[in-house]
């Protein structure tokens, strides 16, 4: 394992990780969600299913998030991971292991960004793994509370305790404005390579209704997955331990 470190288009610092195989036949990158890091559990299960399957795995902290990055998790949008991606991307096309075509994977909010560069670039992706990806702007506003949304709106803020990091997060309002500009809907037709959906029974953010949209408006290969008694953020071993075989199963028919 390497880590290095990189500037993205801001000039910010961007902490990249990066796992060979002895025999490397693939790359993927492996893209956390809103307030995540390279470090969580179910991130490295699904790096792990990859390296198991000899590809080359980046990983990597995107800015304003909770890992090794700079930035402050207030700031956080959509746009500005999506470009950390792009980033990323552009980065790694410089480096010997690179290959043209690659599988992107991502969880929530990281599910949208990989989502939204196959739309973008469908000749560069050969398949793509999203767990429990937000669908659209829309669609994740309708997941809060009226009345939270009202007081996220009128005080700035919305906090929250990270699942994975335990830390109080705050997040500014802004962010949902962000938000409504993206939807995967609009270019799904992009999407021919084969793609798998995967989603926790229990997930209230980005729920088992909001996959089957996506999984409906799929034009290609697709598989839906449903992890039983998981939520949006996977924390049982057994939970884990199920999605990393449901990808290195998926994987095996892609050979």
């Amino acid at each position: 394992m390497e880590k290095i470190f990189i500037k993205n288009r801001h000039g910010l610092k961007m902490v990249v990780q990066i796992e060979k195989p002895e025999s490397p036949s693939g790359l993927a990158f492996v893209m956390h969600g809103r307030g995540g890091f390279k470090e969580q559990p179910y991130i490295r299960a699904f790096a792990q299913g990859f390296l198991d399957n000899n590809y080359v795995v980046i990983s990597f902290d995107t800015t304003n998030s909770l890992g090794e990055s700079d930035g402050d998790y207030g700031d956080a949008t959509v746009t500005n991971y999506y470009e950390d991606l792009e980033d990323v991307i552009s980065w790694a096309a410089e480096q010997s292991w690179y290959q043209k075509s690659f599988i992107l994977c991502g969880h929530s909010l990281g599910g949208m960004c990989v989502a939204l560069y196959a739309e973008k670039f469908p000749d560069e992706v050969k398949a793509l793994v999203l767990f429990s990806s937000a669908v659209s702007g829309q669609l994740s506003l309708e997941s809060f509370e009226p009345e939270e949304l009202a007081n996220w709106e009128k005080t700035g803020w919305r906090t929250s305790i990270g699942y994975s990091s335990g830390l109080v997060k705050k997040l500014k309002w802004s962010h949902t404005i962000d938000l409504q500009k993206y939807t995967l809907l609009d270019k799904v037709v992009n999407l021919t390579m084969p793609v798998i959906l995967m989603v926790g029974e229990l997930d209230e953010v980005h729920p088992l209704a909001h996959q089957e949209i996506l999984f409906k408006a799929l034009p290609g290969p697709k598989e839906l997955h449903i992890i039983k008694g998981a939520a949006h953020t996977l924390k049982e071993p057994e939970h884990i331990q199920e999605v990393y075989q449901m990808i290195n199963n998926w994987l095996k028919t892609l050979k």
